[in-house]
């Protein structure tokens, strides 16, 4: 394996995005199939590079001596969003096409939000996902305010 593919920096930082996943085979099958991920790890933790970021997964648990207030579990049905990966695309349609294809679920089909084209899906463990191509924003033209915003 070459230096480059793991998140090992020789300066500076890099971000990487953690999951707590239920399945790690599972998991690590969608952001290899629908994503192009290359795997660096199979497990313990299990991390895929993704274009140029890394994914990396685990089960979750209870406290560890380096977190001992933190217990990690991967999100239940209905619970609140606070966080999402954010994808950007050169071609959202062929994206689209190509990971429904490999047995992505959207919950919309692309939306044209003016700034840019978008779509949401999640993965095998709920984590929502957000994959979009800017359109409009390479112009200045941005979304519109939500309602009642004093922007």
């Amino acid at each position: 394996m070459r230096h480059d593919d793991w998140p090992a920096p020789e300066e500076g930082l890099v971000l990487t995005h953690f999951l707590t996943v239920r399945d790690v085979a599972r998991s690590r099958a969608f952001y290899t199939d629908v994503f192009g991920g290359q795997v660096v790890l199979d497990e313990n933790p299990c991390i895929v590079k993704v274009a140029n970021t890394w994914i990396i997964m685990n089960p979750g648990g209870g406290p560890t001596p380096d977190k001992p207030d933190v217990t990690l579990r991967p999100p239940e049905p209905g619970d609140p969003v606070s966080a999402f990966l954010n994808v950007r695309v050169a071609d959202i349609a062929t994206f689209h096409a190509e990971a429904r294809r490999k047995g992505a679920e959207f919950l919309t089909e692309p939306l044209d939000r003016k700034a840019e084209i978008r779509c949401y899906l999640r993965d095998p463990d709920g984590y929502l996902i957000e994959v979009g191509q800017a359109t409009g924003m390479l112009d200045g033209i941005f979304a519109d305010p939500p309602p009642g915003s004093t922007s």
